[in-house]
């Protein structure tokens, strides 16, 4: 059984908007950090966002004021709100968490955002 599913991905045109979701299992319970990362072809994974359970952001350079992360701890699920989208934002989206120092990673979602 997946620990994190994901949902939300797709094409959309620059400048254009998606939404992500990640819900994490009942095994991890209230994860310390939830967050996204994305891997573009060619290059590494790298941070995009993340959350503390008690409400803390960190974003990326790259995203900030344009992407939007939050969770709902009763649900277990964190969001991530892509706005103005860019071409270079195509990647595939995986949300990760953390809970007693253990990672966590879902399969991935991909966003393609055509120019």
């Amino acid at each position: 059984q997946a620990q994190l599913v994901e949902s939300g991905g797709g094409l959309v045109q620059a400048g254009g908007s998606l939404r992500l979701s990640c819900t994490a299992s009942s095994t991890i319970f209230s994860p310390t950090v939830m967050g996204w990362y994305r891997q573009a072809p060619g290059k590494q994974r790298e941070l995009v966002a993340l959350i503390t359970r008690a409400g803390s952001t960190n974003y990326a350079d790259s995203v900030k004021g344009r992407f939007t992360i939050s969770r709902d701890n009763a649900k277990n699920t964190v969001y991530l709100q892509m706005n103005s989208l860019k071409a270079e934002d195509t990647a595939v989206y995986y949300c990760h968490c953390m809970r007693d120092f253990r990672n966590y990673w879902g399969q991935g979602t991909q966003v393609t955002v055509s120019s």
